[in-house]
């Protein structure tokens, strides 16, 4: 099955895809004058609009409970799919969105961003990814808010060089170095030098071609040898994935494409998947992978994707 084919004609539908693609940050004119004479050309696209529009401010205000166990929702077509389809993407997708706003630098998905800072350190930003400076006199230090970040640090031995994540921190000791996030912690690669890793009341040094890694609140793990030009593939527009659990692979993927790929029982995203794919074409990397492993996709719109066999 195709991952780009045409979007789908339900205005359901495509009213979902642009409420999700808003979330995702402010539209291009381009994209905005698309949705401005896509509202007018129809009354009931204003309306399904509007009621995607209450769908998501639902979902937020109840981001904090579980919902309520639902029925079963029986195979019988396009339409009765359709509601379930709008659900799904909007709890999936309404994440933390005031980062982009409270964030110095960010990035969107599958946008990428390098950075000078005023100390002349350079930090080059992963797809979906953002930071905040809190640089003095005395100390530079930044916070990685989400996804990942590669930083090249300006020699200042008078003021260190600090990257705070997931509760625990990592400074610099004249060196390069990639940061990244996940559900749970952090991990950090050095490729130049060294880093002093410190996280749940323990220190841990690494040096040039090590990782470690730590979940919040726990101590960073010993750091050992690191295939690092796998870790930081992206910088180069690859994603290099070896013997890993497929559920992670499309979380990887999820920060270079709008939407959500997902998987329609457990045992589907624990299959193991290897290869090389680039990031700024995520379409094919699905095809590819549906391929690889001999599944199916079924396309309830243009930002929710199941997979199954």
């Amino acid at each position: 099955m195709s991952f780009d084919s045409d979007t789908p004609e339900d205005p359901h539908d495509i009213a979902v895809d642009w409420v999700l693609r808003k979330k995702e940050g402010p539209l291009t004119r381009k994209e905005q004058a698309a949705l401005d004479a896509w509202l007018a050309a129809d009354t009931a696209h204003a309306a399904a609009f509007r009621e995607a529009e209450g769908l998501s401010a639902e979902f937020a205000a109840l981001s904090v409970r579980r919902p309520a166990k639902q029925a079963p929702v029986r195979r019988r077509g396009r339409p009765v799919m359709a509601g379930a389809a709008a659900a799904m993407a909007l709890a999936l997708l309404l994440g933390d969105l005031s980062i982009p706003f409270v964030a110095d630098y960010s990035t969107g998905a599958g946008e990428t961003r390098r950075v000078t800072l005023a100390d002349g350190s350079h930090v080059e930003l992963g797809a979906r990814s953002a930071i905040t400076l809190h640089f003095t006199p005395a100390r530079r230090r930044l916070t990685l808010l989400r996804g990942e970040a590669w930083f090249d640090v300006a020699p200042d031995a008078s003021r260190p060089f600090v990257v705070e994540a997931a509760g625990g921190s990592a400074t610099a000791l004249g060196t390069s170095f990639d940061v990244a996030l996940d559900e749970n912690g952090a991990r950090v690669t050095v490729t130049e030098h060294s880093v002093s890793v410190a996280s749940g009341g323990a220190e841990v040094v690494a040096r040039e071609g090590q990782e470690t890694s730590f979940l919040r609140g726990s101590s960073a793990s010993a750091p050992a040898g690191a295939n690092v030009a796998k870790l930081t593939a992206w910088r180069r527009g690859r994603l290099i994935v070896e013997d890993e659990a497929l559920g992670d692979v499309l979380a990887m993927l999820g920060r270079y494409r709008h939407g959500v790929v997902y998987c329609l029982r457990r045992e589907i995203c624990a299959r193991r998947v290897t290869g090389v794919y680039r990031t700024d074409d995520p379409t094919q990397a699905l095809a590819d992978i549906e391929t690889a492993l001999g599944l199916s996709a079924y396309r309830l719109s243009n930002y929710l994707i199941l997979l199954h066999e």
